[in-house]
């Protein structure tokens, strides 16, 4: 066998990938964190310059830093973009040029899944998207004559050699290659690009020197793309303190990435750990007791004693938590008989191993990151990342296995908009343009119908802004749907839950307005009657009126005077500087989206009032504590009405 080329030049390495695979390139590459920005910038260079050749690249999730636009915005960002990602931080050309419409024609893109709202303006984008659920991209990538597969690997030298682990992307990697030799197709030329910083993870994911054909090591390497940690506002916390009494002691756990999902786990944390205080929250959002009555049906109250199992196509930074929080912590294992022994309670977890974590994908922190490397380095069966079809789907050899280990499984994802029969819109809006895609939502609200004690939870907010309004989340129809109304389930939003599961239309329809907000219930209330899906005489309880931010607001402010729910649960990658500064950047950006909202900011600037705290320190940060010219000062005077305005 010939010795397997090794690269350290990545613009070498693309040249030789093109000579040996012609002018045509049709390539695919990881979702996420797995992309090799570098290599498939020398391959887009090379095409783009050359239009005797072409470059087809299916992909998913194509990360880039924020571009910030002209201004304060700038001011704020370009600094702590080149502190969190490095000044070294590489983006992948082509997602920059598509965002702009601006990619050569001898290049395409599609992609399954898009950076959330990053695309929307981008005609290219909106054309190639292909819509797909995460468990069927690999059986329709195996007929797309893929020649070439980039991506970014952790190395080993062993005793028996090189080792290789796919790492943060056995997602698709391995389903794909697995349905190209079912098919019978010829493989494509497979490229290691080796990440010195990422984490080795085994099982599944490792895999043998000869699994790949090239390998490329570059002599330095950027940081990896690391999230930065979100802010949560109050209604978020509600969100998430609703939806955590709906998990089961015992039980399984999907949960994806963003404030939401950051605020479930906050609050499933605050039930382990400050239980007391945590049911006061409850009582605080729900004074009648329904949430209350809900957990004793759905979920429950107590701390987490057996502990929950993980099992998500997204690892993010939430099981890091729950696990350092003593909840994830229920191991299983991929044994039958082991996994039923565990559940009679016949087996001593301590013996076996096991893991408490399965994924397809991960991506997060750099706390993430370390985290997973020194769990596999103490505990290598903790975390098992495999194939995607071994976590979205039930389907298979595995079936019988995986109803075992997600035994009471709560499936909890976010949406956009849902209809008061049950419809859930989460990734496009009604003129068809794509925000995000499908990803694994489908795979898990089917898995949820089809699992014993298994539940679809969908998280949403009750409301969003709008061309400078205020409108409602809940509609009576709408024109794209992501989930359809039978496979209705649970929704939660911060005003409280809506178990939908086997009710009649008339049922769903008062559950769903009992969690609106309720300046538009009379609405939505004469909208369903004049469909003949509501009675007549149906009556919108009192306590249903309370459901406004102010109320909602007032119910939860103590607690995060006290700290239990801070803005920053988990850390913040902003120093204290910019977290003064980030809530006067949003009052801005909200402002400027609208007249009134415009008209308010020019009040403000021309009479700014008293100088509020650490205002030095804000426009020091800014560059703006000594403005040249007019431009600056009018962004310092707008700055100082934004800093000034009182919660």
């Amino acid at each position: 066998m010939p010795a397997k080329p090794r690269h350290s030049d990545t613009d070498a390495c693309a040249h030789d990938l093109a000579d040996a695979l012609g002018p045509d390139l049709r390539i695919a590459a990881p979702l996420g964190l797995g992309k090799p920005h570098g290599l498939l910038n020398a391959l887009y260079r090379l095409t783009a310059g050359d239009p005797t050749r072409s470059m087809r690249l299916y992909t998913a999730l194509s990360l880039t830093r924020p571009q910030p636009k002209a201004g304060l915005q700038r001011r704020f960002l370009q600094p702590f973009l080149e502190r969190h990602f490095g000044a070294d931080a590489v983006d992948p050309q082509y997602a920059l040029d598509q965002a702009r419409d601006a990619l050569p024609p001898n290049v395409v893109v599609h992609e399954f899944y898009l950076q959330s709202g990053a695309l929307l303006h981008s005609a290219s984008a909106q054309r190639n998207y292909i819509s797909q659920n995460y468990t069927h991209v690999a059986r329709d990538l195996a007929v797309q004559d893929i020649n070439l597969l980039v991506q970014l690997v952790a190395r080993r030298e062993t005793a028996d050699g090189v080792r290789y682990s796919l790492s943060c992307n056995p997602d698709l990697t391995l389903d794909f290659l697995r349905q190209v030799q079912l098919a019978g197709a010829r493989r494509p030329l497979c490229v290691a690009v080796v990440h010195p910083d990422l984490p080795w993870l085994g099982g599944d994911a490792e895999v043998p020197a000869d699994y790949f054909d090239v390998e490329l090591h570059p002599e330095s390497s950027p940081r990896l793309f690391a999230l930065p940690r979100l802010p949560i506002d109050l209604a978020e916390y509600a969100i998430g303190l609703h939806a955590s009494t709906l998990v089961r002691d015992g039980g399984c756990l999907q949960i994806g990435i963003g404030a939401l999902s950051d605020a479930l786990v906050k609050a499933l944390m605050l039930r382990q750990q400050q239980n007391t205080a945590w049911r006061c929250m409850l009582v605080a959002l729900d004074p009648a007791g329904s949430t209350h009555a809900q957990a004793g049906v759905l979920g429950g109250l107590a701390p987490f004693k057996t502990g929950l199992y993980g099992a998500s196509e997204m690892v993010m930074d939430g099981f890091m938590h729950l696990q350092r929080g003593g909840i994830l912590k229920r191991r299983s294992w991929d044994n039958l008989a082991l996994e039923r022994a565990s559940l009679s309670g016949r087996l001593n977890p301590a013996t076996p191993g096991g893991h408490y974590l399965r994924g397809a994908f991960f991506l997060g922190s750099r706390d993430l990151y370390e985290w997973l490397a020194a769990t596999e380095a103490s505990d290598p069966d903790a975390i098992d990342m495999c194939a995607v079809s071994n976590v979205n789907q039930l389907y298979g050899d595995h079936q019988a296995l995986a109803a075992l280990q997600r035994r009471d499984a709560r499936f909890f994802n976010t949406c956009m908009m849902a209809t008061l029969l049950g419809a859930a819109m989460s990734d496009t809006l009604e003129d068809g343009a794509v925000v995000s895609g499908v990803g694994g939502q489908y795979n898990f609200v089917a898995m949820a119908h089809e699992l014993p004690g298994a539940r679809s939870v969908l998280l949403l907010r009750a409301t969003r802004r709008h061309r400078g309004g205020i409108e409602s989340t809940i509609r009576w129809g709408y024109g794209q749907t992501t989930i359809p109304r039978h496979l209705r389930d649970i929704v939660v939003t911060e005003y409280g839950v809506a178990d939908l599961r086997g009710k009649s239309d008339s049922e769903c329809i008062e559950a769903m307005l009992s969690i609106c907000d309720a300046r538009f219930l009379d609405a939505l209330c004469a909208e369903a009657k004049s469909h003949g899906k509501l009675a007549a005489d149906f009556a919108i309880p009192d306590a249903w009126r309370r459901h406004q931010p102010d109320a909602l607001h007032e119910s939860l402010a103590p607690f995060r005077r006290k700290g239990q729910l801070p803005v920053f649960p988990f850390g913040s990658d902003f120093d204290e500087v910019e977290q003064r500064l980030l809530p006067a950047l949003e009052w801005l950006q909200s402002c400027s989206s609208h007249w009134r909202g415009r008209w308010q900011v020019l009040r403000a600037a021309v009479r700014p009032g008293e100088a509020a705290e650490d205002e030095g320190a804000a426009l020091a940060r800014m560059g703006l504590d000594t403005p040249k010219g007019l431009s600056e000062r009018v962004q310092r005077r707008l700055l100082q009405a934004a800093l000034r305005q009182r919660p």
